[in-house]
């Protein structure tokens, strides 16, 4: 089944540049064959890790998990589109805390009354995320308080200088972040549900991820390309487009894994690679993607002037802390998040739309 979605791969390269077809079809396709490579970026780099030993291993993880997120909002960037990557950021948030976790929740629940996981692990981690978050609003709370109660009017210059020092602040937390569940906590953040060692050649782990990653850059290309005629034809907005479909392309791996981890009963790597992945999304790849607007002469902010969005962020870092809170999860529990995450989404669809 894994090598047969890679056949989405060659369909959408078939449909944008053999058959020129709709870019609702190019679209569609080229979504879902980045979906496939993103998984298969990961695939490679957890083999990869599992070579480095723990510590390098659990950096190479957190710094190249993202990579298919981080080349598709930077196409996205590239076109202009900064609202759109920021929903991005908001829907990988949302995807990974909400939707991932509670789908895990919901399959691992099925046949047991209830699943327990490390409840001081999971805490610290919960807590980090609810510290990331903070940090990653406060950039928008910077520019209401100018607006609205200094009656600032010339707040844009500001806004990007804002967001470039933001940015520095939470790559140093990310580094910080790097060093304490990596090196002084090492034990605490350890997992004892092993993934098992390498079974790929370490020519094939190479050769895999350096094909994953230029398709993926290709087919980003094509995905951000498609993207405003694809959400005009199905009478979406761009922004909506951003916070579902675009954010689940760069995650569905994540879900994908974790779903297979709660069947096996391994709740707290479920939870560590939920959270950890909303982390790695406020402390990093929102900074970064920051720096390369920059760099690409298109300037993103971190100052999210939707207050469905600001909203959203709270609430998941807020749901996930009392979910960690007592230790164990119920399948029902797993339900509450998936609908938590469908009302947002339907909120975004009418808001935005």
């Amino acid at each position: 089944m894994v090598f047969i979605a890679l056949a989405f791969v060659p369909l959408s390269l078939l449909v944008t540049y053999g058959l020129h077809a709709p870019a609702l079809l190019v679209f569609g396709l080229s979504a879902a064959a980045l979906a496939v490579l993103a998984d298969w970026t990961r695939r490679a780099t957890e083999q990869l890790a599992e070579r480095a030993g723990p510590a390098l291993g659990g950096l190479m993880n957190v710094s190249l998990g993202s990579m298919a997120e981080i080349i598709l909002a930077f196409f996205v960037l590239r076109r202009g589109q900064a609202d759109v990557v920021q929903a991005q950021l908001v829907g990988s948030i949302l995807g990974t805390t909400l939707l991932g976790l509670g789908l895990a929740v919901m399959a691992g629940g099925i046949g047991r009354d209830k699943q327990v996981f490390d409840r001081q692990r999971v805490g610290l981690l919960s807590t980090l995320l609810l510290l990331s978050t903070v940090a990653l609003m406060l950039p928008a709370v910077f520019d209401l308080t100018g607006r609205r109660v200094t009656h600032n009017s010339a707040m844009a210059l500001s806004d990007e200088y804002l967001s470039l020092g933001a940015a520095a602040i939470l790559l140093l937390l990310y580094g910080g972040n790097l060093l304490y569940t990596l090196v002084t906590h090492r034990d605490v953040f350890a997992s004892d549900d092993e993934r098992g060692q390498a079974s790929w050649s370490l020519g094939l782990t190479l050769g895999v991820l350096a094909a994953a990653t230029v398709m993926v850059a290709w087919e980003a290309e094509i995905v951000s390309d498609a993207l405003t005629e694809a959400a005009g034809a199905l009478h979406f907005s761009p922004t909506f487009l951003g916070v579902v479909v675009l954010a689940l392309i760069g995650t569905g791996g994540d879900l994908i894994a974790a779903v297979a981890f709660a069947r096996q009963d391994k709740m707290s790597l479920v939870l560590n690679i939920a959270i950890g992945s909303a982390i790695q999304i406020a402390l990093v790849v929102a900074p970064l993607l920051v720096i390369l607007s920059w760099l690409a002469g298109h300037p993103m902010t971190l100052v999210f002037s939707n207050p469905l969005q600001l909203f959203s962020i709270a609430a998941a870092a807020f749901i996930v802390r009392s979910v960690a809170a007592d230790g164990e999860t119920t399948w029902f529990e797993g339900l509450l998040l998936v609908g938590v995450y469908a009302l947002l989404a339907l909120g975004f669809f009418f808001v935005e739309g």
